[in-house]
C-alpha cells in the first residue's frame, strides 16, 4: 500500500500563512477535521474560477446555487438546468452525474420510493457511513 500525502497551503485575510501536511493513513474524516479547523480559524478556501465548459460542472453549479441546503431530485436539477442554461439535457445524464457526486462524497443519496433524493454534504454535517 502506498503512503498517502496531502499538503494544504493557506493564507488568511491578515496575511498569515499556514502549511498543513498529512502523511500516512489519510482518511476522509481526517481531511474534514482539517477543514473544520480552518473554519474555526476563519480561513476560507480560495474560490477557483468555475469552469462551465463541462456538463458536470454545470450540474454542480445548479446544485450549489439552487439547493445548497435542501433536498432535491434529478428531475429538480433537470428543470433548473434547462432554465439556467437554455439547453436540453437528458435525465439519465443528470442521474449519472448525481450518482458520481454521491460516490465522491459531495452529495448524500437516499432512496425515496421509486426515486433517489439528494442533499449536499457540508463540512459541518455528520457523515453517515
Amino acid at each position: 500500500m502506498t503512503k498517502k500525502r496531502i499538503r494544504i497551503d493557506m493564507e488568511d485575510a491578515d496575511g498569515a500563512r499556514f502549511d498543513i501536511k498529512i502523511e500516512g493513513n489519510v482518511t476522509r474524516e481526517k481531511v474534514l477535521k482539517i477543514f473544520e479547523m480552518m473554519d474555526l480559524m476563519n480561513i476560507e478556501e480560495e474560490q477557483e474560477p468555475i469552469n462551465m465548459d463541462s456538463v458536470g460542472s454545470k450540474i454542480w453549479h445548479i446544485v450549489d446555487k439552487f439547493f445548497p441546503m435542501g433536498k432535491f431530485t434529478s428531475t429538480n436539477i433537470l428543470e433548473k438546468y434547462e432554465d439556467e442554461y437554455n439547453e436540453p439535457v437528458k435525465l439519465s445524464v443528470i442521474s449519472t452525474y448525481l450518482s458520481r457526486f454521491s460516490t465522491k462524497g459531495r452529495v448524500d443519496r437516499v432512496r425515496t420510493g421509486r426515486e433517489w433524493t439528494y442533499q449536499t454534504i457540508k463540512i459541518g454535517q455528520k457523515q453517515h457511513n
